[in-house]
């Protein structure tokens, strides 16, 4: 009866250990920031990486990825369920809108090749806001307003 619980209990911790911790990084908009993976699932799971540190808005990030011995699911790796492009090793999510309440998480998902001896990743994380239309007209309206001063002064001085 007490081999059943050890080899119950090695068999647990055995998984557990196998798991990959998930992450917390923050995040901010003037550094770039990186991970690290630590004992990656990968082989029939994901990673899970959330961000903290943002405020609600409107966001342009950019995730390069550097892997040893993994192939990435390139259809199923999101930015809360946001698919995006991979271009090499670059993850690009333009104009990824974010509501500031649910969490803020990038799930990586892909396998350890075939043969590789050593498997793992990491990756760096940089982020940019993305200006909202009426701060586009905010600058238009402030350009005008000089055009006018500048046209009102031309006059006068003449």
């Amino acid at each position: 009866m007490k081999l059943k619980f050890l080899v119950a209990g090695l068999l647990a911790a055995a998984s557990f250990a196998a798991s990959a911790a998930d992450q917390s990084v923050a995040l901010n908009l003037t550094d770039v920031v990186s991970f690290k993976a630590t004992n990656p699932v990968l082989d029939g799971g994901d990673d899970l990486i959330s961000f903290s540190g943002l405020a609600a808005g409107v966001y342009d990030i950019s995730i390069t990825l550097s892997s040893q011995g993994v192939t990435w699911n390139q259809a199923a790796t999101n930015l809360n369920g946001v698919v995006g492009s991979f271009s090499g090793s670059k993850l690009q999510f333009a104009d990824f809108e974010y509501n500031g309440s649910t969490p803020f998480s990038l799930t990586l998902v892909g396998t350890k090749t075939a043969g590789a001896a050593k498997f793992g990743y990491s990756g760096d994380v940089s982020v940019s806001a993305v200006p909202e239309p009426e701060t586009y007209g905010m600058l238009l309206g402030g350009l005008a307003l000089m055009g006018v001063v500048a046209r009102r002064k031309a006059k006068k001085s003449a």
